[in-house]
């Protein structure tokens, strides 16, 4: 069975997303494929992915593909974008409604061999804190997204891009100014 298979069978956590507010089964969220241009290393899927299969099917998969400068065709062909989170399936939410962090467990069963799968890619979008500490040890969020002229073209480091996060953007408006353009052109590159 192919990797890609293998993670959309599993069923590890079950008893944990039983015992979270929304008591949901695992549906784990696979979006890639091998030879893909563009890596997109993010969270974990949210309610809106978890119930139509598709990730970043919501106002922050719009709001990233802004950031990309690229259409929802493009994005969401596996030829083009490999996504691949931190945890495969929706985390749930807590007793007062937060938002769950993915379950470390299933970067430590899918995540070497999902990369694995899909190669050695032009760029890579690391996105939060849990991406980019795998990715890159531990650090913040702002102070990666700020520097991101150390690691770019091939690697960039964003925030999520969440509705949460509309008063960090306000807050540092150099990363639509400077970044995303800068972004926008490495993408474009990439995809040729």
């Amino acid at each position: 069975m192919a990797i890609p298979d293998e993670i959309r069978a599993c069923r590890h956590c079950a008893d944990r997303f039983a015992a979270t507010k929304t008591r949901h089964e695992p549906a784990p969220v696979v979006w890639f494929a091998s030879h893909a241009k563009i890596l997109v290393a993010s969270q974990a899927p949210g309610m809106r992915a978890h119930l139509s299969g598709k990730p970043f099917d919501d106002p922050s998969g719009m709001r990233l593909r802004e950031w990309m400068g690229v259409d929802e065709d493009t994005f969401w062909d596996r030829r083009n974008v490999a996504i691949v989170p931190m945890g495969f399936c929706f985390p749930g939410y807590d007793a007062a409604g937060g938002d769950i962090p993915p379950p470390k467990v299933c970067a430590r069963l899918w995540r070497e061999a999902a990369l694995a799968h899909v190669g050695d890619v032009p760029v890579t979008l690391l996105i939060g804190g849990y991406a980019q500490a795998w990715h890159l040890g531990k650090g913040r969020v702002t102070d990666r997204v700020r520097d991101w002229r150390t690691l770019a073209p091939r690697v960039w480091c964003l925030p999520h891009p969440s509705w949460r996060n509309t008063a960090w953007l306000a807050k540092h408006p150099w990363f639509a100014q400077e970044t995303v353009p800068a972004l926008q052109a490495a993408i474009a590159d990439a995809l040729g």
